[in-house]
């Protein structure tokens, strides 16, 4: 029996980085799936499983509840080596991970998001896609740039930056509609991420 409870979103980004990150430690968990929209994520609310009003939120043996991806990755990283030991590192990891919700997630993600949920359809205006595709093609450039000659983000090994970085990009051709070819160096990371032992994709929660 776990000590720690999952209500993540299964077409989330934000949330399959907790579930990545989870399975890639190789920790057990109980699962509560909440989709938008769905009587579960009401139910959750409704309860007080979700303090902040969204997802995802890590439930604690001890009965705290975090919320926000990037705190929980922290939280759950600690001493292991998805965090550099090197201050220098670990900032530039930090660096990515705020750069990730700051930039990257409000255009990426949220361009599949409109692509993809029916419920947002109104939102997705002709205008506001094509400035969300431009946006989101520079942001994705600054990205391929950074990871010339690089096998990660942020040192020599896998961090919690590739973490944070992979929810939303290995989806944004198949989800954002973005032109993913364009960025082979990021195309190559991925697969680095696919390949690493205990990954699970988007849809292989527990």
């Amino acid at each position: 029996m776990s000590d720690l409870t999952l209500y993540s979103m299964p077409s989330s980004g934000n949330s399959y980085k907790v579930r990545l990150l989870l399975a890639l430690l190789g920790r057990d968990y109980c699962h509560v799936p909440c989709e938008t929209q769905s009587a579960e994520l009401k139910q959750a609310k409704a309860e007080g499983h979700l303090p902040l009003g969204k997802l995802p939120a890590l439930h604690l043996g001890n009965g705290t509840i975090l919320s926000e991806s990037n705190a929980i990755l922290w939280y759950l990283a600690a001493g292991s080596d998805w965090v550099p030991n090197d201050p220098l590192t670990q900032a530039q990891m930090l660096g990515w991970m705020f750069f990730e919700q700051n930039r990257h997630e409000p255009v990426v993600a949220v361009r599949a998001s409109l692509n993809t949920y029916p419920h947002l359809k109104d939102e997705a205006t002709p205008r506001v896609m094509a400035e969300l595709l431009e946006t989101g093609h520079a942001l994705l450039q600054l990205m391929e740039d950074h990871m010339q000659g690089r096998a990660w983000f942020a040192g020599a090994s896998a961090s919690l930056a590739d973490i944070a970085l992979y929810a939303y990009t290995h989806t944004a051709g198949d989800r954002g509609g973005f032109e993913m070819a364009r960025f082979p160096a990021l195309n190559a990371w991925c697969a680095r991420m696919a390949a690493l032992p205990g990954y699970v994709g988007l849809w292989d929660h527990a």
